[in-house]
């Protein structure tokens, strides 16, 4: 991921109650001390405990009680010269316990078996790797219908729903990387990069991609991203979507698409997932 530029110095306001959705799940010392790593997060060299009162807005006494605690539990350190605070590595360590792709695919099986419930369709999700995409996870209609990508499959990243997801959603450095890292994989369909920067404009404009697919005839794909903090795709989820001709009445793509919709944005970390 990318590195986020420091914010620039200036006084950090005290949250709003009112911007709270309950009030009564609120925990002020929480919020105090995650202020402050949030605030020593953008300071690779630390700060003093006064600048720290001042970029808080608030009194030294609380900030004192909180940084104590902070550096007694070991997630922030006192520098060497010991006037200035900084965070240590526990946080790195503590998000390394479990590789991050494991993680992302224990939070996202359950939200996509429940997809596959109301969709009565199949859905896959996508990672970037090596060049191309890898199918991490995958879960089958349980009506028996579907049509299925297998979770361990590396599929294009330059003709499917899941590496256009993923490209139109990547930083310039990480899009360039991608695209010089990719090998085609057989049977790929040609595309040229003017056809991909439209196709990948036209992704960010709506916020999903929808189409007939590239690989398999009578099944459209349905894929949107799973976004990190800084709006970089983490993850594609799609649905491989299959109509059935006979009597049996289920959900249509509109329906199935706002499920998906709905799906990737409880598995995303930033807001902006509405329907546009």
């Amino acid at each position: 991921m990318p590195t986020t530029t420091p914010r620039p110095r200036g006084r950090r306001p005290k949250a709003d109650p009112s911007t709270d959705s309950d009030d009564r799940y609120r925990a002020p010392a929480l919020d105090k001390g995650l202020d402050i790593l949030e605030l020593l997060a953008t300071q690779p060299h630390g700060l003093t405990r006064a600048e720290i009162v001042k970029e808080m807005d608030r009194s030294a006494s609380e900030i004192y009680r909180m940084l104590e605690r902070l550096v007694a539990r070991q997630y922030v350190m006192r520098t060497r010269s010991g006037d200035r605070y900084a965070l240590s590595l526990k946080l790195f360590a503590l998000a390394n316990m479990h590789p991050p792709l494991s993680r992302l695919i224990n939070q996202a099986l359950p939200i996509m078996d429940e997809f596959t419930r109301k969709a009565e369709q199949s859905c896959h999700m996508g990672v970037y790797d090596r060049g191309n995409v890898l199918i991490s996870a995958q879960v089958n209609s349980p009506s028996g219908w579907s049509f299925a990508v297998q979770r361990g499959a590396r599929v294009g990243l330059v003709d499917t729903a899941s590496g256009h997801l993923l490209l139109a959603y990547a930083d310039e450095g990480q899009f360039n990387r991608m695209l010089a890292e990719h090998t085609p994989l057989d049977g790929e369909v040609p595309i040229t990069l003017e056809q991909l920067q439209e196709t990948l404009a036209a992704i960010r404009a709506q916020g999903y991609l929808e189409r007939e697919s590239a690989q398999t005839l009578g099944v459209v794909d349905i894929s949107f991203p799973i976004l990190g903090p800084d709006n970089t795709a983490l993850a594609t989820l799609t649905c491989p979507y299959i109509r059935r001709i006979d009597r049996h009445v289920g959900p249509d793509m509109a329906q199935v698409r706002e499920y998906l919709r709905e799906a990737a944005a409880a598995l995303s970390l930033t807001q902006g997932m509405s329907a546009p």
